[in-house]
């Protein structure tokens, strides 16, 4: 038989090792717990940092992308500007280049007609011309080196035989005193080339009160499309 102190011996071992299952299960409880807690800071920093690497990269993409985009529209305006002034400095070239053109040049281009009108300063007959009774819609160009002189717009019908216009396109012509067959007129010219055109008087209708009187000869007509 068991005495009562072996008793006591026993129940205090079973007691212990109670003691020591449940201090065990304690431990294991808040480890998994603290692991639980780590796992989920680790996370929440790895989110953070791949947030962070995201919106970092973003902003660097978008910071580049708009560096490119702006040096390549900045790229293009120069070249715009380039061709711009090229394509000016082309057109003066070309003007002075055509002014300094000689007569036998003009007579060697030109048909005869329209060199005795533009070169010499002839006036072809009254309702001769080609383009007195033009009534198609576009512009008309000087014949000797195609400058714009005229839209059909600003033409009308005068009753005189020539074409005639109440105003030139932009600054395309001149005009100079023509004292010649005893009479005192203003001769019109093409600024671009010099060639004669014809005179301007003021009995033309409004707004301008100008008629540019004309020849055909002076003049290459070319059509819109309707």
């Amino acid at each position: 038989m068991m005495t009562s102190e072996g008793v006591s011996v026993a129940n205090f071992k079973i007691l212990a090792i109670a003691m020591m299952l449940l201090f065990a299960a304690n431990s294991s409880s808040a480890f998994a717990a603290d692991a639980n807690s780590t796992a989920k800071k680790v996370e929440t920093k790895s989110t953070t940092s791949s947030k962070t690497s995201t919106n970092s990269s973003g902003a660097t993409t978008s910071k580049t992308s708009t560096t490119i985009s702006s040096k390549t529209v900045d790229a293009n305006s120069k070249t715009a500007d380039s061709s711009a002034k090229a394509a000016t400095s082309e057109s003066k070239t070309k003007t002075k280049d055509v002014a300094k053109k000689n007569d036998s040049y003009w007579k060697s281009k030109l048909d005869p007609n329209v060199y005795n009108v533009t070169r010499c300063s002839a006036t072809e007959p009254a309702f001769t011309g080609k383009y007195w009774n033009n009534h198609e819609t576009g512009e008309y160009k000087c014949s000797n080196c195609g400058e714009l002189l005229f839209d059909s717009q600003d033409k009308f019908d005068s009753g005189s035989g020539w074409p005639s216009f109440t105003k030139p396109q932009g600054q395309s012509v001149d005009k100079k005193s023509d004292r010649s067959h005893g009479m005192n007129r203003d001769e019109v010219i093409c600024k671009n080339c010099g060639a004669h055109l014809g005179h301007v008087f003021d009995d033309g209708p409004g707004p301008t009160g100008k008629r540019y009187c004309i020849n055909s000869a002076s003049l290459d007509f070319k059509g819109k499309k309707k």
